[in-house]
């Protein structure tokens, strides 16, 4: 029997803890960043419930690319956002985070994890696309969507 294709298949978690009053913001660093080395990288962004340990956590799945994007985007539009306060966007993209709002249409989306993460649909919010677009936030050296931007 011959394989038309030999699939590897990663799947990457990373864990945020909800917190009253504030933002459930993931911390992914600079690997997601870089292009994926296969059709098949993806990211499970988990949120546990500190208030309720023994409930099932909020699961978003979401391709490797689908993760590079907004960590970029989110980075980028805040470290060059003409009216932040002087001194205060001076982090790396180290320190790349993504919120929830990023993956809500992604959640529980396990079923997708067959499929290669070029042909998953984009279910980012639109105003990341936008920003996608502009030249002053674009999207890093190397992603996909460099070359020509889906639309979303």
């Amino acid at each position: 029997m011959q394989l038309e294709e030999y699939v590897t298949f990663s799947l990457r978690r990373t864990v945020a803890l909800r917190r009253p009053l504030t933002r459930v913001r993931w911390h992914l660093g600079v690997k997601p960043q870089q292009p994926a080395p296969s059709r098949h990288e993806w990211y499970a962004l988990v949120m546990l419930d500190p208030y309720a340990p023994t409930a099932v956590p909020r699961t978003f799945v979401l391709p490797r690319g689908h993760v590079a994007a907004p960590a970029w985007i989110g980075r980028m539009n805040w470290l060059t956002d003409p009216n932040a306060p002087l001194g205060k966007g001076n982090a790396g993209m180290d320190q790349a985070r993504v919120g929830i709002e990023t993956g809500q249409d992604y959640e529980d989306c396990r079923y997708l994890l067959g499929t290669p993460a070029d042909n998953i649909p984009v279910m980012l919010p639109p105003s990341y696309r936008k920003l996608a677009a502009d030249p002053r936030v674009g999207l890093p050296d190397g992603h996909l969507w460099k070359q020509k931007l889906p639309e979303w």
